[in-house]
């Protein structure tokens, strides 16, 4: 029996992601305001779902045992970025949230300690390994493409 680790970053967007992205989202609305922690320079990685299960299915008909793979669509993205996109597609400004304030239940809650999280990763090794390419669009382009905003842009009044 051969094993391996696929490493699945924090964000894997689709058009049936329910995760983190729908909890950003969901904040946004309540607040009229997305925000990013302090500068918003930590990395978050993402990628693709369909990425990800062509990543595992590599990992099993080519990966040597006891490997561990990232399954990241490149070196990560700033989360100021992240939030600054969803802001934009939602028509409500992205901001930074100090770091007095960012612990405050009333304004990330539960995810105040996730939202600081730096989480630089790379993909080198799993795509020279195993020749995975990840060719679906990658997190910012991907929320063009409808499913999470349905309606298109969502304004907070």
């Amino acid at each position: 029996m051969r094993s391996s680790v696929v490493r699945i970053p924090p964000i894997a967007h689709s058009t049936t992601d329910a995760g983190f992205l729908q909890l950003l989202i969901g904040l946004a609305r309540e607040k009229g305001v997305i925000g990013y922690p302090g500068d918003g320079a930590n990395l978050w990685p993402a990628v693709h779902a369909r990425d990800l299960a062509s990543l595992f299915r590599l990992a099993l008909e080519k990966g040597p045992a006891g490997k561990y793979w990232h399954g990241i669509e490149g070196d990560g993205i700033r989360f100021r970025e992240i939030a600054e996109a969803l802001g934009s597609r939602m028509g409500v400004p992205a901001v930074p949230v100090p770091a007095d304030v960012l612990m405050l239940p009333a304004f990330f809650g539960f995810l105040a300690n996730l939202v600081t999280l730096d989480l630089p990763a790379s993909n080198a090794i799993t795509r020279q390994t195993l020749g995975w390419d990840p060719v679906q669009p990658g997190l910012i382009e991907d929320l063009d493409n409808g499913h999470y905003f349905p309606a298109g842009r969502i304004a907070i009044p």
